[in-house]
């Protein structure tokens, strides 16, 4: 089996016509979720194990997940805060020489209900389709409360949250912002009473899924919310590195969930993007790592490919091939997702 995956890696470095990386020219990443039990961040035991798992198996980076569905990991005045050892991780983290970015899922509330921002704002702040609601549960997408990007109450909300992130944990190698899009399901979001409004007022017409210029307006608001975001970031630390996750395909992206990972690559708006690569199809996966070089032939130094492990768990070899595949690569990382479902293969 060994053979094989050593068979696919390099058929795929030859179809995309580069030359693979030496060991020490990527930084090889593990994102840390807190969904997993016990959470990492609120035991100083598992923050020990998670540590000696990340030395012994070569990783260099941990994206460790400090806000997500409105509960934060730091001290905020606009979430709910959550037991944190995340001091005590940070520190462990460097003074086993691994570097350390703050994940935070922005724009998704998960199925929380009662988060903090709802109950200061109520629904207004969801982004919706044009049909009815009658209960809170009518605005769920794919089971997750979705935050409305042309909102500028939800801009200035996220940015503080991001400002205290920062300002909160100064020793910070990054932050890394996940959920900065639209649902890509059904896509016919937006419809919310604040952004019509705004989009009405800049000379907006049709807000149909067809007319272009209802489409860039919407683009448009998830890319002023990343400029935000990162100025929120700098404003506190100029230096920190700013990065997000970005759907595959890139048409996908950009088209369903009006999220520019290229646009925003390629003018700077972020130090790099971690392509969320996630299948279980050996093909699929290829074809991603394709698209991710077309998309960006002169950046790849600012990509990384996240390899859904969650997806693998019964299948470790698929894994290992996407892994071995991605390693060949001239890119800035391969990152598995997660640590959970790591520890849970064969």
């Amino acid at each position: 089996m060994r053979s094989r995956t050593a068979f696919w890696a390099v058929f795929l470095t030859l179809l995309l016509g580069v030359v693979p990386a030496h060991a020490s020219a990527y930084d090889k990443g593990l994102f840390v979720s807190v969904l997993q039990r016990p959470v990492v961040l609120s035991d100083k035991k598992a923050v020990d194990e998670l540590i000696r798992y990340a030395k012994t198996n070569g990783y260099r980076t941990l994206y460790v997940q400090v806000y997500r569905a409105n509960q934060a990991w730091f001290p905020s005045k606009h979430a709910e805060n959550m037991k944190n050892e995340f001091p005590y991780l940070l520190d462990e983290a460097h003074q086993a020489g691994l570097k350390v970015h703050g994940w935070m899922n922005l724009l998704s509330l998960s199925a929380n209900g009662n988060a903090p921002l709802l109950k200061k704002y109520g629904d207004s702040i969801l982004t919706r389709n044009s049909s009815k609601k009658w209960t809170r549960g009518g605005y769920k997408i794919d089971g997750q409360y979705f935050l409305e990007p042309g909102d500028p109450r939800v801009a200035e909300e996220l940015s503080a949250i991001v400002e205290e992130l920062v300002r909160a944990y100064p020793a910070l190698d990054g932050v890394q912002f996940d959920y900065i899009r639209y649902p890509d399901v059904k896509p016919a979001y937006g419809h919310t009473e604040r952004n019509l409004a705004r989009y009405k007022k800049s000379g907006g017409r049709k807000t149909d899924e067809k007319d272009p210029a209802w489409r860039k307006w919407k683009r448009t608001q998830v890319t002023s919310l990343v400029w935000l975001l990162r100025q929120s970031a700098r404003s506190v630390r100029k230096d920190i590195p700013v990065s997000v996750t970005g759907l595959m395909t890139y048409e996908r992206a950009r088209e369903e969930a009006f999220q520019d990972w290229k646009e925003w690559v390629e003018k700077g708006l972020v130090d790099f993007v971690t392509l969320m690569a996630y299948t279980d199809d050996a093909a699929q996966f290829d074809r991603y790592l394709q698209d991710a070089r077309y998309r960006l032939p002169e950046d790849a130094s600012k990509v990384n490919i996240a390899i859904g492990a969650y997806k693998l768990k019964k299948k470790p070899e698929l894994y290992r091939r996407q892994w071995d595949v991605c390693e060949a690569q001239n890119l800035r990382s391969c990152v598995a997702l997660d640590y959970e479902s790591l520890l849970q293969f064969k």
